[in-house]
């Protein structure tokens, strides 16, 4: 798993060693190690980067292609137009398919 999220030689890192994006990526190889159905990822892209946001949008997208469903928030609506899916948002405390 650690080869599927780019990170084949860093499975001997402690957290503190690894950047924002990388322990991101460990958080994802840590869940594909059962081969869950489902990820739920909240805020996922929350404190990093615009170029490593994309690059974990981008494995969360090639995870959802290899059959996992993945449930992710976000307030960064730009991921919309390269994470296509269903898109539900919370207005009014309740929850609408756009």
């Amino acid at each position: 798993v650690l080869r599927q999220v780019g990170m084949p030689n860093k499975g001997y890192k402690m957290p503190h060693e690894l950047s924002g994006g990388e322990q991101q990526r460990m958080v994802i190889a840590r869940a594909l190690l059962n081969r869950p159905a489902l990820i739920l990822a909240d805020e996922p892209t929350g404190n990093l980067d615009v170029e490593t946001s994309n690059e974990i949008v981008q494995l969360l997208h090639e995870i959802k292609d290899s059959g996992t469903t993945v449930v992710m928030t976000t307030h960064n609506l730009s991921f919309l137009e390269t994470f296509p899916g269903r898109v539900f948002c919370c207005e009014n405390a309740k929850l609408i398919e756009k």
